[in-house]
């Protein structure tokens, strides 16, 4: 595909303005600074006798060697810190944890104790209020039951003294035939 001369000058404006912007950004950022010049950078001069060379040089070796050793003690020193720092920190979470957990089963049994009293309680005043409704009941049935009684002796009462009546001999016949003719529909 061949592109007309301005063209591409509008396709890279979009491309190019990226780049601007991000330019912009980048020299706006803080100035940079940069680390102290080192000692031994540029400090070495070259010795006439090689032994001497030798020597200075083992004595920057044992130096940086001296220097490593302990910065290694040092970073050692601080990492057993680190993970002291850490473990006392993981052992208070531990016991928080532990505390919260006693005081959580603490709470709970102390909540199922107040439910049990209540249950019991409330079983209690139940079983009073069933035993009194049997109790009114009993009485209720036993007072009926003595009515019954009594309607039974006066109904028996009534016939005997209905039966207690005697019947002459010579009106007999004339109360048998009064019955017959007078007849009382049930």
């Amino acid at each position: 595909m061949v592109l007309s001369s301005s063209r591409p000058h509008r396709l890279l404006r979009p491309l190019l303005r990226g780049f601007h912007a991000s330019a912009q950004s980048l020299a706006r950022a803080e100035p940079h600074e940069f680390a102290k010049p080192s000692g031994y950078l540029g400090s070495w001069e070259p010795a006439a006798d090689p032994r001497d060379a030798w020597a200075r040089l083992e004595r920057l070796r044992k130096g940086y060697a001296r220097d490593m050793r302990e910065l290694r003690r040092q970073y050692a020193f601080e990492v057993q810190l680190m993970e002291a720092e850490r473990q006392r920190k993981a052992e208070a979470r531990a016991e928080a944890a532990r505390v919260a957990n006693e005081e959580r089963k603490a709470a709970k049994a102390a909540a199922a104790q107040t439910r049990a009293a209540e249950r019991r309680a409330f079983e209690q005043d139940f079983r009073q209020a069933l035993m009194k409704e049997r109790a009114e009941k009993l009485e209720s049935w036993r007072k009926k039951e003595k009515l019954k009684e009594q309607k039974k002796a006066e109904q028996r009462e009534l016939l005997r003294k209905k039966s207690g009546m005697w019947v002459a001999e010579d009106k007999l016949e004339e109360k048998v035939l009064e019955a017959i003719v007078h007849t009382t529909p049930l």
